[in-house]
C-alpha cells in the first residue's frame, strides 16, 4: 500500500511539474498527457513487444474418462460430449447468468434500505460573528428506505425483457446440445466412411499389386513389354499415394470427433463399426410438413422470437424512463455526542414526485437506439426463418439423392467387381490387354469409394435433416406417427 501511494504522489507531482513547466502547453503533452502512446506499437508495421510477461493460457478443465475402453456406439459417444463439451456448459451458464439477470431487475420492486455508521468532527464557525467553537464530535448509526410507488410501468417492461432474455437463453442451450450432438454425428459418420475407404484403398493397392506380378511375369515370358510394366507400377504407386492419404483424413477425423466429446486431439478412441450393411429408408414426409416441424421445434428460432419480444419489452422501458414517478423515502438516524451533551434520534418521511425535464437529449437518443435495435432483433429473427426453411429445403433433397444413388452404386459395384475379377483372370491366361486389366480396376476402385461416399452423405444428409428440422430422428418420428 505505502509503495502504491509513493507511487500516486510521484505521478501528481510529474503531472503538476509539467503543468507549471514552460513548455506545459506544447502539443504533445496536451495530446497525450498520460503518455499511453507507450503502450502500443510505435507504428502500423511494427510487431508489438509486451513491456511485461503475459498471462498463461490456463488448460481447459480435466475432462471426464472415456466409460470403457471398448469400442463406443454412438449413442455412448454423444452422451459423453453432451455431458463434456464445453459448448454445453458455457450455454449453460449463459441461461444461469441471464436467470440472475431477472432477479436483479425483480429486486426494483422491493424497498432499498441502507444502513450506515457515521463520525464527524468539526469546529464550527460563526457566519455573523466569525466566532470559533470548540470542536464537536459527533458519530452514530442511520438506515434509510427509498420505494417507488408508481413508474408508468418501467420496471414490469424491464422484468419483461429479462425474462424474454432468458427464455432465450434456455432455447439456445437447447440448441447447443442439438448441435453437439449434430457435431458428434458428423465426425462419427466420417469416421466410419473414412476406415472404409482405408480398406477400400488398402484392397485396391494389393490389386494393383496382383496386376504387377502378373504383368512381371508375362514380360519375362516375353508376352509384355516395358511399357506394361511401367504403367501398371504407376497404377501401383497411385494407389499407395491414395491410401496414404485416406489414412491421414482418417487421422484428422479421429481428431475432430475428439475436439466434439471435448477431449484432446490426440485421444485414443475406438469406435463400434457398422456390423452390417447399413438400412436406408427413404423420408416420406412431404417438405411442407418438414417446415411446419422447424418452425415449432427449432430452439434458436424461438430463442430469435424471445430476443426480439425482449428488445420490444427493452425499447418500451426505456421510453417509460422520461416519465414522472412517485416514490417513497424515510431515513432515521441516532447522533451521539463525546461531550456531555445528551443524544438524539432524528426521523423523517417523504413523498417524492420525480419529474424529468432535460437530460441533454439523451432520452431521445436512447429511445431511438432502443427502437433500432428492438427492430435489428426483429430483422433477425425473420432472417432466421428464412434461413430456417432454406436449411430443411437442401437437407431434404440432399437427403433424397443420397438414398436414390445408394442403390445405383450397389449395382455398379457389383458389376466393377465381377469385370476386374474375369479381366484379371483372362490377362493371367494369355488374353486380353494391360489397359483393360487396369482399367477394369480403376472402376472397381471408384466403384467402391462411390459407394462409401453415397453412404456416407446419407447418413450426414438425415442428421443435417435432424438439426434442420431440431428433431432427434425424422424416420422414427415419422415412423411413430403412422
Amino acid at each position: 500500500m505505502r509503495g502504491i501511494g509513493r507511487k500516486r504522489l510521484t505521478f501528481v507531482a510529474a503531472v503538476l511539474c509539467a503543468v507549471c513547466s514552460p513548455g506545459a502547453r506544447s502539443q504533445y503533452f496536451w495530446h497525450d498527457p498520460l503518455k499511453l502512446d507507450s503502450k502500443a506499437a510505435p507504428g502500423p508495421g511494427v510487431r508489438w513487444e509486451s513491456p511485461d510477461p503475459l498471462p498463461a493460457v490456463k488448460p481447459p478443465l480435466q475432462a471426464e474418462q472415456l466409460p470403457s475402453k471398448a469400442p463406443l456406439t454412438l449413442p455412448e459417444l454423444t452422451e459423453f460430449a453432451l455431458r463434456n463439451n464445453p459448448k454445453t456448459r458455457q450455454a449453460w451458464l449463459a441461461a444461469r447468468a441471464a436467470a440472475a439477470g431477472v432477479g436483479i431487475e425483480r429486486a426494483d420492486l422491493l424497498p432499498q434500505v441502507t444502513a450506515g455508521y457515521g463520525i464527524t468532527r468539526t469546529q464550527p464557525v460563526s457566519a455573523t460573528t466569525g466566532t470559533v467553537s470548540p470542536w464537536q464530535t459527533r458519530f452514530g448509526p442511520s438506515i434509510s428506505l427509498s420505494y417507488v410507488l408508481f413508474d408508468f410501468g418501467a420496471r414490469a417492461s424491464q422484468i419483461e425483457s429479462a425474462e424474454y432474455r432468458l427464455l432465450a437463453a434456455n432455447l439456445l442451450q437447447n440448441r447447443v446440445l442439438q448441435d453437439v450432438v449434430f457435431l458428434v454425428e458428423q465426425a462419427y459418420y466420417e469416421l466410419l466412411g473414412l476406415e472404409a475407404l482405408v480398406r477400400t484403398n488398402e484392397l485396391s493397392l494389393k490389386n494393383s499389386r496382383t496386376a504387377l506380378e502378373a504383368v512381371q511375369r508375362r514380360r519375362e515370358s516375353g508376352l509384355a513389354t516395358i511399357a506394361d510394366v511401367y504403367r501398371v507400377e504407376t497404377q501401383v504407386a497411385q494407389a499407395q499415394l491414395n491410401l496414404t492419404r485416406s489414412q491421414g483424413d482418417l487421422e484428422k477425423a479421429k481428431g475432430q470427433l475428439a475436439a466434439a466429446l471435448g477431449l484432446p486431439v490426440n485421444e485414443s478412441l475406438r469406435v463400434q463399426t457398422l456390423g452390417e450393411q447399413p438400412q436406408v429408408r427413404e423420408i416420406t414426409d412431404a417438405m411442407s410438413m418438414l417446415l411446419e416441424r422447424a418452425k415449432a421445434n427449432r430452439p434458436d428460432l424461438m430463442a430469435a422470437e424471445a430476443q426480439a419480444r425482449a428488445a420490444r419489452a427493452n425499447a418500451n422501458a426505456t421510453a417509460k424512463a422520461g416519465l414522472p414517478s412517485i416514490e417513497i423515502t424515510s431515513s432515521s438516524g441516532h447522533t451521539q455526542f463525546r461531550d456531555d451533551r445528551p443524544s438524539a434520534t432524528s426521523y423523517s418521511l417523504a413523498l417524492n414526485l420525480r419529474i424529468p425535464l432535460f437530460s441533454g437529449f439523451r432520452d431521445t437518443y436512447s429511445i431511438r437506439q432502443a427502437q433500432a435495435q428492438a427492430e435489428q432483433a426483429e430483422a433477425a429473427r425473420d432472417s432466421l426463418y428464412r434461413q430456417t426453411e432454406l436449411d430443411v429445403w437442401r437437407a431434404y433433397y440432399d437427403l433424397r439423392t443420397a438414398a436414390t444413388g445408394i442403390a445405383s452404386t450397389e449395382a455398379q459395384v457389383k458389376s466393377a467387381e465381377q469385370t476386374a475379377q474375369a479381366t484379371l483372370a483372362r490377362y493371367q491366361a494369355g488374353f486380353g490387354s494391360i489397359l483393360d486389366l487396369i482399367t477394369a480396376q480403376q472402376d472397381e476402385s471408384n466403384a467402391r469409394v462411390q459407394r462409401i461416399q453415397s453412404y456416407l452423405d446419407w447418413f450426414t444428409g438425415l442428421a443435417r435433416l435432424n438439426f434442420s428440422v431440431g428433431m432427434n430422428d425424422i424416420l422414427t418420428a415419422a415412423g411413430d406417427k403412422k
